[in-house]
């Protein structure tokens, strides 16, 4: 009796990397979702509905257009509801819903644009790296603070720049795209949260000038 020879599982392959344009999008889209949602570590007991898959909450609208934006740019479309609330203090509510269809990509895309995108500016250039690549790598740290800057919590003081964010990953990297950007940042703990922050002056403007949005990018070919 022949041996019977059994199909051994494969491990899951590995999805191509994103190209640099969808990487950008995806990266920055991924850090304004990680500048309103809470870390991982408070877990799904303390998961609130702003945070459901597919929905994402923002209190500035010039945050939501840019997600709204960005999700347009990747293909994936969403809609927008904004809300008004208070008595005394008036706010808007601005939140955008991924149709259910749409969730799986919209996932994969963030997924995968926040692993690509981290790896690029914690890992540091590989040796002999092109200058596309430099130049890439400098665009993705104004990414970062652009989402931060946008949709964290702002900190502004008469010698600082800062914004608070609960995501310490997020923290570290805007550590490491400040130093991209040639500007030093300072992390501190605070109470829930961490502040990100730079000095005032050349400093402050160097990151607001990176940070400020171009001209728009011309959109990709089918």
């Amino acid at each position: 009796m022949e041996p019977i020879l059994l199909d051994r599982p494969q491990p899951p392959s590995t999805p191509p990397p994103l190209d640099w344009l969808t990487l950008a999008d995806a990266f920055e889209s991924a850090c304004l979702l990680r500048c309103v949602t809470p870390p991982a570590a408070v877990g799904p007991r303390h998961t609130t509905p702003a945070y459901r898959p597919g929905i994402v909450e923002f209190n500035r609208e010039d945050a939501a257009q840019r997600m709204r934006q960005l999700l347009d740019r990747l293909g994936i479309p969403v809609t927008h509801e904004r809300a008004v609330g208070g008595l005394r203090r008036r706010y808007e509510l601005h939140r955008l819903t991924v149709p259910a269809a749409h969730r799986h990509a919209y996932a994969t895309a963030l997924a995968a644009g926040w692993r690509q995108g981290r790896r690029e500016l914690l890992g540091g250039p590989a040796p002999g790296a092109s200058a596309a690549r430099r130049m890439w790598r400098s665009r993705l740290a104004a990414a970062a603070w652009r989402a931060a800057l946008l949709a964290g919590g702002r900190h502004v003081r008469r010698h600082i720049l800062g914004v608070r964010l609960t995501d310490r990953e997020l923290a570290a990297v805007l550590i490491r795209g400040a130093a991209l950007l040639d500007v030093p940042a300072l992390l501190r703990p605070g109470t829930g949260c961490f502040l990100v922050s730079v000095a005032y002056g050349p400093d402050r403007e160097r990151i607001l000038a990176a940070a400020e949005l171009g001209p728009a990018v011309a959109p990709r070919e089918a």
